[in-house]
């Protein structure tokens, strides 16, 4: 099969040694193809219609206006303010956990997690010493709670390692979680390190200031948007331009409404000034997202109550979810996946099957039934899963004490356990395992037990952070 004529350039760009290799060694053919593209990629500066970077009058231009504009109009958020040179590792702590938040998430949902979480973790050193538990606690709502794994396990990271905060991109990139967006945004605002950050609102304004009609999500692609940022970030005042470029985007050059007639760079935006035959909302290209999958769950709400008679309630069982995956470690209702929807009697069969085979729940021998009864279902989307949670509340009288449940299980690494519901009604739970609980309380309090409405924690197009 011929070659390509840009492929044969490349051949022909390489060393005599190199070329001589490609004819006598056994490095296979597909191997060397590999990579004379992937020289020719790190040869080109920009590929597709990214054929050109920003001239230097263009960069002074933008860096003027946009710090300009930043500094009147910035957004008063409690994650920006100024720090003296001594208190820098604590502003990148502070700037670390606003970043790691914002990522999926609105900004106004962010700030009363951001300032709950600092007055209890101030410091780096302060969140080093928390449990998992109590991280996943406070983040209960923010969804992704990969995210504060990361985080924890991050600061256990940095305070072991006895060195500091790591004060440049490249070293905060070895932390546990900080890839280089969260890299470049605490190296410019904590420590003035003249790199760039790029995340969908960076995306979004650079696309639209040079038109690039190729694919955002494409490999290359971003690879040039990085090196477009990092020509404009103002070596004097990086952390300043990188906000104000995220909060353009994030303010007036939005994904549908953007407000280009009072952009402080509309005179240097191509897709503003040049093709009025385009909408500027079609920069950046449109990306058609994969379906979701659907699934289906049973979720059992598991109430084991007292031998004292009059009781008004029990204990619920929480399992705890595999430390790998969707919601790792955290607590939940026992459920049960099935890949098709099924009848109730379906449903009930693969509940009783999974409650015998992990808590040795079987009626008549172990337990006795007081009462069982479906309470609702409700749809509940993932970022690639949409859900539907059939609930059902299971009330038992046990024959022995609520100790046989937790035969074999060592306490320092329990996967399941029994809380009060005064206990429950306060734990950082997930917003569909508190959809699930709320049902309960109303059918205990007799009221009328109405399908939640379809929650979505799905992301969009992966922003960094939104409005």
């Amino acid at each position: 099969m011929s070659l390509s004529l840009s492929l044969r350039v490349s051949i022909a760009k390489l060393s005599s040694f190199e070329r001589e290799t490609m004819s006598h060694s056994s490095v296979p053919r597909q191997k060397l193809m590999r990579r004379c593209r992937q020289k020719k990629e790190e040869e080109e500066p920009l590929g597709g219609d990214m054929e050109d970077l920003f001239s230097e009058k263009e960069t002074q231009k933008i860096r003027e206006s946009l710090l300009d504009w930043y500094d009147d109009n910035q957004r008063d958020l409690p994650w920006r303010k100024k720090s003296s040179e001594s208190e820098k590792e604590r502003r990148a702590y502070e700037v670390w956990v606003s970043e790691i938040m914002l990522q999926q998430t609105r900004v106004q949902t962010v700030m009363e997690y951001y300032k709950r979480w600092m007055h209890k973790w101030p410091t780096i050193y302060d969140l080093a010493q928390a449990s998992l538990e109590e991280v996943n606690e406070m983040w209960a709502g923010l969804g992704y709670y990969r995210r504060a794994r990361f985080l924890l396990e991050g600061a256990k990271m940095v305070v072991a390692g006895k060195e500091g905060f790591p004060n440049q991109a490249s070293s905060l990139m070895k932390v546990k979680g900080i890839g280089e967006y969260t890299a470049g945004a605490i190296a410019s605002i904590a420590f003035n390190e003249a790199v760039p950050v790029v995340d969908g609102n960076v995306i979004r304004v650079l696309a639209r200031l040079k038109a690039i009609s190729a694919n955002p999500k494409d490999r290359l692609t971003i690879k040039n948007f990085w090196k477009l940022a990092a020509q404009l970030v103002d070596p004097l005042r990086p952390g300043d331009f990188n906000q104000s470029l995220m909060e353009l985007g994030a303010t007036l050059c939005s994904v549908s409404k953007p407000s280009c007639s009072t952009c402080p760079v509309s005179s240097q935006c191509r897709a503003y000034s040049e093709n009025r035959t385009i909408p500027v909302t079609d920069y950046p290209t449109k990306v058609v997202k994969a379906k979701p999958r659907h699934d289906f769950c049973c979720v059992c709400v598991l109430e084991i109550l007292n031998h004292e008679k009059n009781q008004r309630g029990g204990r619920f069982v929480l399992v705890k979810r595999p430390e790998g995956g969707l919601l790792a470690g955290l607590w939940e209702f026992p459920s049960v996946i099935l890949n098709e929807e099924a009848n109730l009697e379906t449903r009930r069969n693969a509940m009783d099957l999974y409650l015998k085979e992990e808590f040795h729940v079987e009626p008549k021998e172990t337990c006795a039934i007081v009462s069982r009864k479906e309470l609702g279902e409700f749809v509940h989307i993932f970022t690639h899963i949409r859900r539907k949670i059939y609930v059902e509340l299971l009330v038992l009288q046990l024959t022995g004490g609520t100790d046989d449940l937790f035969k074999g299980q060592a306490k320092d690494a329990l996967t399941w356990k029994c809380v009060d519901s005064d206990v429950l009604s306060t734990m950082g739970l997930t917003s569909a395992v508190r959809k699930v609980y709320l049902m309960v309380e109303a059918h205990k309090k007799g009221l009328s037990v109405a399908a939640p409405v379809s929650s979505n924690i799905t992301a969009t197009s992966r922003k960094r952070r939104s409005t």
